[in-house]
């Protein structure tokens, strides 16, 4: 009432609330909403660099954040040598059309795959660099990614990631959400057909995927799009019981001490012998 806006930007350890986050959008004139990838403590140096950019130095440029993807980025070489010392059978993939293709398959046919690409994530989201892929549509798979990967209580969920114009096919609320910080409503009609991403409540902690922010996601999800006839995937960190993976070596290794059946490693694709079979 004070402010008769409907631009809206947060920030601080709340602005984490996805479902809070929701109920702003859903509930007040706000329809524009800003909360940025590391919205927590560790998004505090930014707001740093940005009192000194403004108002120590002066400058008026502006810069809008619109994907996470900040952290380091490892050459194809040391991607390649990672895979190949895993003693497992590496496939090279020809470029990002076939490394989409061969990927989208795997988990189309109910394989949990890592997913390992480009630059890393800034923030506590894996977004689709650093992340566990799966099937959403499969009935055991948040069972499964819990008891052989994750090691975590059932009841915590794992988020949907969807192609931003698809947003409305599957849940109630149209709302962009490109850092996952929105727990929406799940349409009643899909919730039995999205098990794996479908909470106890009916919500999913929703991340819209542009092609802008990360063409090479949004490719992989289309892919697995026209294969399952959903424009989805299950999206989880890239962990088991430690901090997301950032270098190749610890992709590796946690994909090899887990039940993982896949990984990507760039344009390099590892499956196991049993996940073949």
């Amino acid at each position: 009432r004070l402010v008769p806006t409907h631009r809206l930007a947060m920030a601080g350890g709340c602005a984490l609330n996805g479902v809070s986050n929701a109920r702003i959008h859903r509930e007040t004139p706000i329809t524009d909403q800003y909360i940025q990838a590391a919205a927590s403590d560790d998004g505090t140096c930014l707001g740093a660099a940005y009192y000194c950019w403004h108002h120590v130095l002066g400058r008026k440029e502006r810069f809008h954040m619109k994907h996470a993807f900040w952290g380091p980025e490892y050459p194809d070489e040391r991607l390649r040598a990672v895979a190949e010392s895993s003693g497992l059978a590496v496939r090279v993939c020809a470029d990002d059309g076939d490394l989409v293709e061969v990927a989208a398959e795997l988990i189309a046919n109910g394989l949990v795959m890592g997913w390992y690409q480009g630059r890393s994530e800034w923030g506590p989201r894996a977004l689709g660099n650093r992340s566990i892929l799966a099937n959403p549509a499969i009935a055991t798979m948040k069972e499964t990614i819990n008891t052989k990967i994750k090691r975590r209580e059932s009841f915590r969920p794992f988020a949907p990631s969807v192609l931003k114009e698809e947003v409305a096919t599957y849940f109630e609320q149209t709302v962009d959400s490109p850092f996952m910080m929105h727990v929406v409503k799940i349409r009643p009609e899909w919730r039995e057909r999205l098990p794996a991403i479908t909470h106890v409540d009916g919500t999913g902690r929703l991340q819209t995927v542009d092609r802008d922010s990360n063409p090479l996601y949004y490719e992989l999800i289309n892919n697995v799009r026209r294969k399952t006839g959903v424009a989805m995937v299950l999206n989880t960190s890239f962990n088991e019981n430690e901090p997301i993976v950032d270098t190749p070596e610890q992709a590796l290794d946690c994909f090899l001490r887990t039940d993982m059946d896949a990984l990507c490693l760039g344009r390099n694709v590892l499956v196991k012998p049993k996940a073949e079979g």
